[in-house]
């Protein structure tokens, strides 16, 4: 009984994220850091969700878990079948399923304290206002996409853009960008109008939130947290990755706890036991990106080339794209999965590079741990990501399309060779070990982002 009044004593924080793996993680790793410092939080996921299963580091020991409805419980987003249906929907839905759960928390004596829910869901501030509830927006993309989205959504950044082939960008805080370089929803104006919509509206009532995250940590876009904390209440808590891959302090966490893919781990890390130091490149396009054939095929080539031993993620969704015999072929350098434990295979020695699309997960990630790359950005976020990559953090290169848009074999190998064995990839390397030793001292004790997560802990109390 005392521990159950304990326990009723702790704000009661509601994690509301965004239903994709890629939102998932890191609010949940940052609730996990909250829990430690004395919250109580209950993680609110979709119906449909809720049914996959958690596993690794199980996060339902330090959360409850509950739901609210998307509009498609059986199924989620496939059962939608598209962008266009699910958005509205869940939109039209998710506020009065998400009211009906805050009632239900306070008739069961757990009444919530704030709600940080994710910044793809603007209406969880909406219905927080309803109650009176304290509320944080939380952003898993950097802070330099959300400036180019806030002056998108307040008029200041006209779309679509006027002569965008020789137009140059600039906005406060950020380098200056190429119309290539902006969010792709932003510089291919018209293209997903749906998610168009969802990065543009994260904006349209953010001047009503208590309390503004990103997922980095400060040293990381400066200039752009400080021109940010100008109107908002800016608070970097990052890298939201498990603490056993940085400051080792929450000793069970070692593990995002959600997983969505099944990863074939054993395979992964018996492979790569077996490689040389820096010797391997791992290839994945994340959980959403989709390459055609034909990039399929200029990455198989450059892959079989190369000197370099690879393992390459191929998601079942996308194997039939690869070039017929080119796993037997290649057998003896190469290891094509499914889906791998991507943490633990970047925290190996063996890996010498990660050519990665640059969704923002993976770049964090592999900042975090020291890891080179190579960027072949796709859409979204991702070339804005990319420049960072390469010319603000210089932890690694992009291998730049041609006028159709592909990114030819002869490129990537020549980028694979630089990275792997050339003078700029020395250089690369050492600012990533930088880059890794201030990740990890801003969540360690007395950092950053750690005293950032201490201050919000300390308003609840």
């Amino acid at each position: 009984m005392g521990e159950e009044q304990n326990k009723a004593r702790k704000p009661h924080l509601l994690i509301i994220p965004y239903p994709a793996q890629g939102h998932i993680n890191p609010i949940l790793q940052f609730a996990k850091r909250l829990v430690s410092k004395g919250v109580r939080a209950t993680l609110v996921t979709t119906v449909f969700l809720s049914k996959s299963s958690f596993s690794g580091g199980d996060p339902t020991s330090s959360f409850d878990v509950e739901t609210i409805s998307d509009g498609f419980d059986e199924g989620g987003y496939d059962q939608a079948g598209s962008a266009d249906v699910y958005l509205p929907t869940f939109w039209s839905v998710g506020p009065k399923s998400l009211a009906t759960l805050i009632n239900k928390l306070v008739d069961a004596g757990r009444p919530v304290d704030a709600i940080v829910y994710d910044g793809f869901l603007p209406w969880a501030l909406d219905v927080a206002k309803q109650f009176g509830i304290r509320s944080a927006v939380f952003f898993t993309q950097s802070c330099a996409v959300n400036t180019v989205y806030y002056h998108v959504c307040r008029g200041l950044l006209e779309v679509p853009l006027s002569e965008p082939n020789s137009k140059v960008i600039t906005l406060p805080g950020l380098p200056p960008l190429e119309a290539s370089e902006l969010p792709s929803f932003v510089c291919l104006y018209g293209s997903y109008p749906a998610w168009y919509e969802v990065v543009v509206n994260q904006f349209s009532n953010v001047d009503g939130a208590d309390w503004v995250f990103f997922n980095i940590f400060y040293e990381l876009e400066k200039e752009a947290v400080d021109w940010m904390s100008t109107f908002w209440n800016v608070k970097t808590i990052g890298p939201t990755i498990p603490s056993m891959y940085l400051d080792k302090r929450l000793e069970n966490d070692k593990d995002y706890g959600l997983h969505l893919f099944k990863a074939d781990t054993d395979t992964c890390l018996t492979w790569l036991n077996g490689k040389p130091k820096s010797s391997v490149v791992y290839v994945s396009f994340g959980s959403f990106a989709s390459l055609g054939v034909e990039q399929m095929a200029e990455l198989a080539s450059a892959l079989k080339a190369t000197n370099c031993f690879f393992l390459w993620v191929v998601r079942a969704s996308e194997e039939a794209k690869l070039p017929i015999n080119f796993i037997q072929e290649t057998s003896k350098k190469g290891s094509v999965v499914s889906w791998c434990p991507q943490l633990e295979v970047l925290s190996h020695e063996s890996i010498g590079c990660f050519l990665t699309h640059c969704g923002f997960n993976s770049v964090i990630e592999s900042l975090s741990l020291g890891v080179p790359m190579l960027a072949m950005p796709q859409w979204t976020d991702q070339g804005t990501n990319a420049k960072h990559v390469e010319d603000v953090w210089k932890i690694g290169i992009r291998a730049r399309p041609d006028e159709k848009g592909f990114v030819r074999r002869e490129i990537i190998g020549q980028c694979l060779k630089e990275i792997i064995e050339g003078e700029k990839g020395k250089e690369i390397k050492q600012n990533a070990m930088k880059w890794r030793d201030l990740a990890i001292k801003a969540v360690d004790e007395g950092g950053s982002s750690d005293k950032n997560m201490d201050e919000f802990v300390a308003k609840l109390m």
